[in-house]
């Protein structure tokens, strides 16, 4: 048990009421500005304002005490302790100090005389077709904006991209920075409705969906066959408010491809939209880039360098374990009882406890190992042909990186309780009872091979972590 610590009332109100961007820059970590909330640049699901944050990736949010105990993975009072500046000597500014921003009405920037500066930076630098470029420009969803700085002493060009509502009316506008040194800059225009972002809509069925403007212009680029038959919508981020417009708008659209970026982020969303879409009777698919995204593909046509596709982590770890899992001889006689699996997983928090993280994973496996095979019994004493391998592949296919973002604590404790489950099935009457027990054995497994990738991933972080302290020493 830990240990009780006592706090006030007006100090845990203190502590929840810290302003995370002000907490998290004294951290050392690093905010992206998102209209009026800040991203965090190690995980942009993350936004936060004032004392509140929210995932987008996870869909679920709160205040300062539940963000530090999820993000630093700390027990309550330590949570508590960090926000009061206990252990630095240091208060952190209260989210009552910020003054409510009036949120402005969204208007379109400043258009510059000409396009010339747009039309080099797209065609020659990112190398996109100047037909496709002339037909959105014509059409006023792109132009270049000329905004002064604030002394007027400054000028500042961007690439804007303009979405509009089904009556023709500008409601959204992203800004793409034309330069080709550092880091450009790229944002939403205040005020904007995330529900209109930069889109086009043709006469056909499909639906292609990307991350960013450039995306969507460098996949017609490099597929421009009969391109304006086909609808396509940028999402400008990652929130899925303009695809689900567009449905909405265009009842013929019943078929979309997730064309996001080929990295960990853009997996993520994609399987989460994927499920998102499915479940409302929307045939999808996902098609990936070769490179990291549409404009790498082009750039890698050209024989210029590209940057390359990032492949999930966690996918990476799902396919090293179902392969380790798919080697292990099944023993028919194995004890599968809840009673058998609890005891594994006491063996595992053990193991755990005594940093023993190899013992813990070999724990994990067993247990996985048990529940499958439990599964595949049940289900072959119903005819239903499906076979261990046929359970390990829905495993392996049924696993959503998206829905594996928490706590290894928080991930072992669902499985206790789904093992706990287990035990309501002491007396099996119907077909009905026995199907239901093949699917409880399959979540069981579903947790632990979840609970594996968070052991894993723990563990190369801290072997990481060692080798930059030597490194250093």
């Amino acid at each position: 048990m830990g240990v009780y610590v006592h706090f006030t009332d007006e100090q845990k109100y203190r502590a929840n009421n810290v302003d995370l961007a002000d907490f998290l820059h004294r951290q050392g970590e690093k905010l992206i500005p998102s209209g009026r909330d800040k991203r965090l640049a190690s995980d942009h699901s993350i936004t936060v304002h004032g004392n509140q944050w929210y995932d987008h990736s996870a869909e679920r949010g709160g205040y300062a005490i539940d963000f530090v105990r999820q993000f630093y993975d700390l027990t309550y009072p330590e949570a508590v302790t960090k926000l009061l500046g206990s252990e630095q000597g240091q208060v952190y500014d209260s989210a009552d100090q910020e003054k409510p921003e009036p949120r402005k009405p969204f208007a379109l920037p400043d258009a510059s005389p000409d396009m010339r500066r747009v039309y080099a930076y797209l065609v020659k630098t990112r190398l996109l077709s100047r037909d496709v470029v002339s037909f959105f420009a014509k059409q006023k969803l792109i132009f270049e904006s000329c905004e002064k700085s604030r002394d007027r002493t400054k000028e500042y060009h961007n690439a804007v991209f303009v979405g509009m509502d089904e009556n023709g009316v500008p409601r959204h506008a992203h800004k793409r920075g034309l330069y080709t040194e550092g880091k450009a800059f790229r944002g939403n225009v205040g005020g904007c409705d995330p529900a209109y972002s930069f889109h086009y809509a043709g006469t056909d069925n499909r639906l292609y969906v990307f991350e960013a403007p450039i995306d969507l212009l460098s996949y017609i680029t490099l597929h421009p066959q009969d391109w304006q038959k086909h609808s396509y919508v940028s999402l400008c981020g990652v929130s899925e408010h303009a695809m689900l417009k567009m449905l909405e708008l265009h009842p013929n659209l019943d078929r979309v491809v997730l064309c996001l970026d080929h990295d960990e982020a853009g997996i993520e969303v994609s399987e989460k939209y994927f499920v998102l879409l499915s479940e409302k009777g929307i045939q999808c698919e996902r098609e990936l880039s070769e490179y990291k995204d549409w404009n790498e593909d082009i750039h890698a046509q050209y024989g210029l360098p590209a940057l390359p596709a990032e492949e999930h982590p966690q996918h990476l770890l799902r396919d090293t374990f179902c392969a380790e899992l798919a080697q292990i001889t099944p023993d028919a006689r194995a004890d599968c009882s809840a009673n058998e699996l609890s005891a594994l997983l006491v063996r595992v928090r053990d193991h755990l406890h005594w940093g023993r993280f190899s013992q813990a994973e070999d724990c994990l496996l067993e247990l996985l190992s048990r529940s499958m095979t439990a599964a595949a019994r049940e289900y072959r004493q119903m005819d239903h042909g499906l076979e261990l391998a046929a359970v390990q592949t829905r495993l392996r296919d049924g696993f959503k990186t998206y829905e594996n973002r928490g706590q290894l604590k928080t991930r072992l404790d669902l499985l206790e309780t789904d093992i706990m489950f287990l035990r309501g099935f002491n007396q099996i009457l119907t077909a009905s009872d026995k199907q239901r027990l093949a699917e409880q054995y399959e979540r069981v497994g579903a947790h632990c091979l979840k609970a594996a990738i968070l052991l894993e991933q723990h563990v190369q972080k801290q072997e990481l972590k060692q080798g930059l302290t030597m490194k250093m020493n």
